[in-house]
């Protein structure tokens, strides 16, 4: 799995900035977010011990796993104030409503 680039609820993953950010002095090379990511966002440097962000469009738009789950607080990412702009601006409740209700049986939960 290299690059996982899809539209976010229509709108292309290119111009959504969301993606972590490591900030080197922070990190201690532990990994956590290399392996915990099953997006394949990062790489690991071998050489200096750290992780790379390596394939930003990967990220999913508002996922935070590897920022909750760092020991250093090494991560951070854009404010989630950034998504609730997406989502106003391009009237994504609309729009989510009509994806639910014209695929209840894929959503709906069993009885």
């Amino acid at each position: 799995m290299e690059h996982i680039v899809k539209p976010w609820h229509g709108i292309p993953r290119e111009e959504i900035d969301w993606h972590p950010e490591v900030d080197e002095e922070l990190c201690i090379g532990c990994g956590l977010c290399v392996t915990g990511c099953g997006r394949m966002v990062y790489r690991f440097d071998y050489e200096k011990k750290n992780p790379v962000v390596f394939a930003p469009l990967n990220c999913m738009v508002a996922c935070v796993t590897c920022f909750n789950t760092c020991p250093q607080h090494a991560i951070s990412f854009p404010s989630v104030s950034t998504i609730h702009k997406w989502i106003k601006k391009h009237k994504l409740i609309q729009k989510t409503r009509e994806e639910l209700d014209s695929n209840r049986e894929k959503f709906e939960l069993p009885k």
